[in-house]
């Protein structure tokens, strides 16, 4: 089957590499996803915690969160080594969907709840999926309780001209679209997926050596 882009559905335990870029086209980060199921529209894919992943930095070494909001989105960014952190993922990438729905589950492999990461889809390209980070994002809860999270980043963000109004209007829209989906206890936030367990000795996802060619080059100067 052949997705967005004339791109085909990856295989089952292949690596594909969900690739996060700025508006200007720009890699603003690669996540690597071990596959579980793709049609070719949509991919489910799991990255465990640990994984190393291309993140990325403010140009002048900060964190993200590092930064106040009114520079966040106004200080340039370059891609640095980085790795997952936190909780392991199973993720659900539909190239139709303004998000990209997360499972988390604890070192012990719980299901500890969801994450909504609201996004602009660019379809795909020979790696895996392409998406613009909304920088918005709703969290729910196991029992389908559900809240905003960043709210004051995305209009920080809007202010900055990271986002327009109408994106994140849109972004918005589809966040209460999977808040109401939650509250229903509909799918995906009916359970599917909460037992996930990988198969026991699965090496973690890697980001192939052709996409660390310019993180190669931002560490060299870093250092």
């Amino acid at each position: 089957m052949t997705g967005a882009g004339g791109v085909g559905a990856h295989a089952v335990g292949e690596d594909v590499v969900l690739t996060f870029v700025r508006p200007d086209g720009s890699v603003g980060q690669r996540h690597p996803l071990r596959v579980v199921a793709d049609d070719g529209t949509r991919l489910l894919g799991w990255l465990p915690v640990g994984t190393p992943i291309v993140g990325s930095r403010l140009v002048d070494g900060r964190t993200l969160r590092e930064a106040p909001l009114a520079e966040r989105f106004r200080v340039p960014r370059v891609p640095v080594h980085d790795v997952w952190r936190g909780t392991s993922t199973l993720r659900l990438v539909d190239d139709e969907r303004w998000s990209s729905v997360w499972w988390f589950f604890a070192g012990d492999g719980t299901f500890t709840g969801w994450y909504v990461n609201l996004e602009i889809p660019c379809g795909r390209d020979a790696h895996g999926p392409v998406r613009i980070d909304g920088v918005v994002d709703v969290v729910v809860e196991p029992d389908g309780t559900w809240r905003w999270k960043d709210l004051d980043e995305a209009a920080a963000a809007v202010e900055a001209g990271r986002l327009t109004q109408t994106q994140l209007e849109r972004l918005r829209d589809e966040g209460r679209r999977c808040g109401e989906l939650a509250e229903r206890g509909a799918y995906p936030f009916d359970g599917t997926w909460t037992d996930f367990r990988p198969e026991p000795g699965t090496p973690a996802p890697r980001v192939p050596a052709a996409l660390l060619r310019d993180v190669e080059l931002v560490r060299d100067v870093e250092t």
